[in-house]
């Protein structure tokens, strides 16, 4: 019998800030259920196990990232777009690493289908791409490019691996400024 008061979704909310707290990889069965004061046992009720609440905790973590991006580039077109795009996308990850963690994890395909969240990213982020006049498969490459270069940027920026005195916000608007040249003059592969 599920414990009162705990909640699949409860669970998977601890987990998350545990991720933000301690590191995505120290969130386990046991560290949750310690915090929750109840045996790991318990929380099968609410999860099948560590993959589940980690898959979990990536569709949460992205739904609150979409979230944000969408309402930066809300009414924005072109270099404007994609520089609220890139700084929603940045302060998520910067401001809640553990989050962003679960948000790379490999996620089975049909769960990607029928996440109203993960359906929502590809749907802003091929929004700011269509509008820079991509099409298939030049779509799927700048998604690759895009999400490389921010997920790049935002695990170098928050390990301290860039020595160089240059203030990190200039080499960024740097970055977004050169994206945006990359996306205008993106070199067409017609699909067929």
């Amino acid at each position: 019998m599920p414990r009162a008061g705990l909640t699949t979704d409860r669970l998977v909310a601890a987990a998350a800030d545990l991720a933000d707290e301690a590191g995505y990889e120290n969130v386990t069965l046991s560290a949750l259920a310690r915090r929750f004061g109840v045996r790991d046992a318990s929380l099968y009720a609410h999860v099948r196990g560590l993959r589940d609440l980690r898959t979990r905790m990536a569709l949460l973590a992205g739904g609150e990232m979409i979230d944000r991006i969408a309402a930066a580039v809300a009414g924005r077109t072109g270099k404007e777009a994609l520089a609220a795009f890139a700084g929603a996308y940045r302060e998520y990850a910067l401001a809640h690493p553990g989050r962003y963690t679960a948000t790379q994890i490999r996620l089975d395909p049909s769960l990607v289908t029928d996440s109203p969240a993960m359906r929502r990213t590809v749907e802003v982020t091929y929004g700011l791409l269509r509008a820079y006049g991509l099409d298939e498969p030049d779509l799927t490459d700048a998604v690759r490019l895009l999400r490389s270069t921010f997920h790049g940027y935002c695990a170098l920026e928050s390990s301290g691996a860039f020595g160089d005195p240059r203030d990190h916000e200039a080499s960024w608007n740097r970055a977004i400024d050169a994206l945006h040249v990359a996306l205008e003059n993106w070199p067409r592969e017609h699909a067929g």
